[in-house]
C-alpha cells in the first residue's frame, strides 16, 4: 500500500483549531463571569426564569471548557497508538456536551412545573435589567462561536450559548409582563418553551454525532452516487466493498475495490479517481485497490458479477 505526497493534504481547510481554541476560552471566561452575576440576581429577585438560565450558563462553562480542552488535543498528530490522530474527540465531547445539554433542559422542566404548581413573586425590574445584559453578552459570544462553527465540537458548545441567548430573551420578556400585568405564570411558561427549542435542537446535532460514531455514511454525501461516479471513470468496470466514513468534521474518509480492465492503467485510473472525489464530493483521505477478476456481492453499476476470486495490488490516494 502507497501513499503520494498529496493523499493527505489537508491544507485546504481554512478553518484553522487554534483559532477555535482562542475564541472558546474567551467565550468561556464571559460566560463564567455572568453566570455569577446572574444567579446572585435571580436569588435576590425569586426569578425562575433568571435562576434556570444562571444554571444553564454553569453547565455552558463546562461545556466551552471541555470544548477548548478538545479543540487543543485534536491539533496533536497521528501516532502510532492512534494513527488518525485524535481528531475524532471533538465528535466525543459534542456527543458529552449535548447530552449535558438534555440534562439541563430536564432540569429547567422540572422547575418551571414546580413553580407553575407553587407560584412565587418575582421583581420584574431587577429580572429586565440582569436578562437583558446577559442578551447582548449572550449575542457576543454567540457571534463569536458563529464565525467558526464547523465542527461537532465548536456546533456543541455553540448550541450551549443559543440556549443561553433564547433563555435571556425569555426571561426579559417575562419580566416586562409580570412588571406591568403581574402575571407570574408567564416566567415559567417561557422557561418550558424554551427548553422545547433547545430540545429539538440538541437531539438534532446529537442524531449527527451519533451517526459518526457508528461510522455511518456522511449524512451530506449519497454513497449510490459516490459508487455510480467512480465507476462511470475511463477503464473502471466496476466498484464495490465502498465504505465512506467521517474520521472529524473536516476529514472524510473513503475505501474501496475497483474491478478494472487492466492494472497497467491504474495510475491513470487512480489519479482520476482522486479528482473526482476531491473536486465533486471533498473526499481526501482515500484508499481503493484494484482488480482484475472478482465476485462481488454488491457494486456499481449493477450487473452480473463475475466470476472468480478477487486479487490485486491495493494502492492508496
Amino acid at each position: 500500500m502507497s501513499h503520494s505526497p498529496s493523499s493527505h493534504d489537508h491544507a485546504a481547510h481554512h478553518h484553522h483549531p487554534a483559532a477555535r481554541g482562542t475564541a472558546l476560552l474567551w467565550s468561556l471566561a464571559l460566560v463564567l463571569g455572568y453566570a455569577a452575576v446572574e444567579a446572585g440576581a435571580g436569588w435576590m429577585a425569586g426569578s425562575m426564569a433568571l435562576l434556570g438560565d444562571a444554571g444553564h450558563m454553569l453547565t455552558d462553562g463546562a461545556a466551552l471548557g471541555l470544548a477548548a480542552l478538545v479543540a487543543r488535543l485534536s491539533r496533536r498528530p497521528p501516532s502510532l497508538l492512534h494513527s488518525y490522530g485524535l481528531a475524532r474527540m471533538e465528535v466525543l465531547a459534542a456527543a458529552f456536551n449535548t447530552l449535558l445539554m438534555l440534562g439541563v433542559v430536564a432540569a429547567i422542566a422540572v422547575g418551571a412545573v414546580l413553580r407553575l404548581l407553587h407560584p412565587e413573586p418575582v421583581d420584574g425590574p431587577v429580572v429586565i435589567a440582569v436578562a437583558a445584559f446577559g442578551l447582548l453578552l449572550n449575542l457576543v459570544v454567540a457571534w463569536v462561536l458563529a464565525r467558526d462553527a464547523h465542527s461537532f465540537n465548536q456546533r456543541a458548545a455553540l448550541l450551549h450559548v443559543l440556549g443561553d441567548l433564547l433563555g435571556s430573551l425569555a426571561a426579559v420578556v417575562a419580566g416586562v409582563i409580570v412588571t406591568f400585568t403581574g402575571w407570574m405564570p408567564i416566567d415559567p411558561i417561557l422557561s418550558l418553551f424554551i427548553g422545547a427549542i433547545i430540545l429539538f435542537s440538541s437531539l438534532r446535532l446529537l442524531r449527527e454525532t451519533v451517526h459518526v460514531l457508528m461510522e455511518g455514511t456522511p449524512l451530506n454525501l449519497d454513497l449510490r452516487e459516490i459508487g455510480e461516479a467512480m465507476a462511470g471513470v475511463g477503464g473502471v468496470l466496476s466498484v464495490h466493498d465502498l465504505h465512506v466514513w467521517t474520521i472529524s468534521s473536516e476529514s472524510v474518509a473513503l475505501s474501496g475495490h475497483l474491478l478494472v480492465q487492466d492494472l497497467r492503467q491504474w495510475p491513470q485510473v487512480l489519479a482520476a479517481e482522486r479528482a473526482l472525489l476531491d473536486g465533486r464530493f471533498g473526499i481526501r483521505h482515500i484508499t481503493l485497490q484494484p482488480e482484475t477478476d472478482v465476485q462481488p456481492l454488491r457494486r456499481w453499476p449493477q450487473a452480473p458479477a463475475v466470476p472468480g476470486d478477487g486479487h490485486g495490488t491495493a494502492a492508496s490516494a
